[in-house]
């Protein structure tokens, strides 16, 4: 008996200290953002690369791209909602709805680029990465994190798009968009999974990544492909195809079957 508490004691204690480093990091990414200056957003940054007008619709392609985000936010939502054996549905619900909600917001901020349409653009993606943040974190970490973290990572996200409107100061909307990016990899390495297929999650990471590389290099990749497609365009398309992948992996996977997993 003696033993067997000892061991409990060292679970415990090993369940502890993962939770302390990931803490630690979230926290810390959060000071080391805010402890930069002010960042400002780029008024360069409306100036796409693609501007041709087709059947009425100015900047066709920036605005056509994200019809895929329309259509897999949808599937998602419908798998969710008929699907019992989801767990943390409501973080999952979440994520497919921003999902969703982005193809509207990202179309009608393409449809005239300005600092105010561009309000409606990252307002429904930081509902769709609280919605993974917090889904990731229920399924690995605990799963009471799910109940009570959706409403105020949501309200954090919603916070840091109005900062930045109101501020012109972006480091708080940048932390948010990329905590996920930084903490669902180390939540990967440091828990063990419930369910399988989770190397989806790393493809749809990287797809992310991918697509913030074809929007930097926005120009370039018109130039590229000879006027035919933008990099803002791909960044649509590689950005749907992560967000595929996940449903994907809610689709494929199975319960792991390890009575050890914390």
């Amino acid at each position: 008996m003696q033993n067997m508490n000892q061991q409990a004691t060292l679970h415990s204690r090993e369940i502890g200290w993962r939770h302390v480093l990931l803490l630690s990091i979230v926290i810390g990414s959060l000071a080391l953002m805010l402890s930069m200056q002010p960042l400002g957003q780029n008024r360069d940054y409306h100036n796409f690369a693609d501007r041709r007008a087709f059947f009425g619709i100015p900047n066709f392609f920036d605005v056509m791209s994200n019809i895929p985000f329309l259509l897999i936010g949808m599937a998602g939502m419908s798998f969710c909602f008929g699907n019992h054996l989801v767990s943390f549905r409501s973080a999952w619900l979440t994520f497919f709805a921003g999902v969703a909600i982005v193809s509207v917001g990202s179309g009608y901020y393409h449809w005239n680029p300005t600092n105010e349409t561009l309000v409606w653009d990252r307002l429904p993606m930081t509902i769709g990465f609280m919605g993974l943040f917090v889904a990731v974190l229920a399924e690995y970490v605990n799963v009471r994190l799910g109940k009570f973290l959706l409403v105020p990572a949501l309200l954090m996200g919603f916070f840091s798009v109005l900062y930045w409107h109101w501020f012109d100061d972006l480091r708080f909307y940048a932390w948010i968009q990329f905590v996920p990016l930084l903490t669902v990899p180390v939540v990967m390495v440091l828990f063990r999974p419930r369910y399988s297929h989770q190397w989806l999650l790393l493809v749809a990471l990287a797809c992310y990544m991918l697509a913030k590389l074809s929007e930097a290099y926005d120009r370039e990749v018109f130039m590229f492909t000879q006027s035919l497609f933008s990099g803002h365009s791909f960044k649509h398309l590689l950005s749907a195809l992560g967000c595929f992948s996940v449903l994907v992996m809610l689709k494929t996977r199975r319960l792991v079957d390890d009575d050890s997993t914390p």
